[in-house]
């Protein structure tokens, strides 16, 4: 799901880094109001593990890749996508300088498509199944339906740029990350199994389940 350098045109690229500067702006906003020295090394933490599985790419045709994502899987621990935003603008910063996986010019467009998009639709998904099939479960359902819009925003992304045309671009990109999706989906609620066992404070959902308790 990594953009290289050159698979988007210039003026492409400068839109989606002004969605990102704008998105970072409030991102900011928001660690400044919500990161403690309690939740500063989790989402480090997470920081980690993302930029690990970013790591374990299969190729896909007409030269991008396919990979678990995690956005979904931050903006729900936080409960705030501005949290996904600031992890993965770190994360895709450092794979494009130091490991050449995705593109600097591409950074706005990578961020769009695994934060983001990914965070916004992984979280609203699990706020809004979460009262109908409970958290574990809307975190799965959002967590696979994030990496599957993930890599439809990237197949049209490029399909606008001319790389590759939609009509094989999509069914590829799409096709692959659907049952990527599904092994995101259980290692993301492993992953919020465990902290609400061992560690619930830092679950946002139980600050919010607080709150509405007192």
């Amino acid at each position: 799901m990594h953009i290289p350098d050159g698979f988007i045109p210039i003026t492409q690229c400068i839109v989606y880094y002004i969605i990102l500067i704008v998105a970072l702006y409030f991102s900011v906003r928001w660690a400044r109001n919500n990161l403690d020295e309690k939740r500063i090394p989790l989402l480090a933490v997470l920081a980690a593990g993302i930029f690990a599985i970013m790591s374990m790419n299969m190729p896909i045709p007409f030269g991008t890749s396919g990979h678990m994502v995690g956005g979904a899987l931050v903006a729900i621990v936080f409960l705030a996508p501005e949290a996904a935003v600031l992890v993965f603008t770190v994360v895709l910063l450092i794979q494009a300088l130091i490991f050449g996986d995705g593109g600097i010019t591409a950074l706005g467009a990578n961020v769009l498509n695994m934060a983001i998009i990914g965070g916004f639709v992984g979280l609203y998904t699990f706020k809004g199944l979460k009262g109908f099939v409970g958290n574990y479960a809307a975190a799965g359902i959002g967590a696979w339906l994030a990496t599957v819009m993930a890599a439809l925003a990237c197949a049209i992304e490029m399909g606008i740029a001319g790389t590759f045309p939609m009509n094989i671009g999509i069914p590829s990109m799409v096709l692959y990350h659907f049952f990527i999706g599904i092994i995101e989906a259980v290692l993301t609620v492993i992953v919020l199994v465990a902290l609400d066992k061992f560690r619930p404070d830092l679950l946002a959902w139980n600050d919010e389940s607080a709150k509405g308790d007192a």
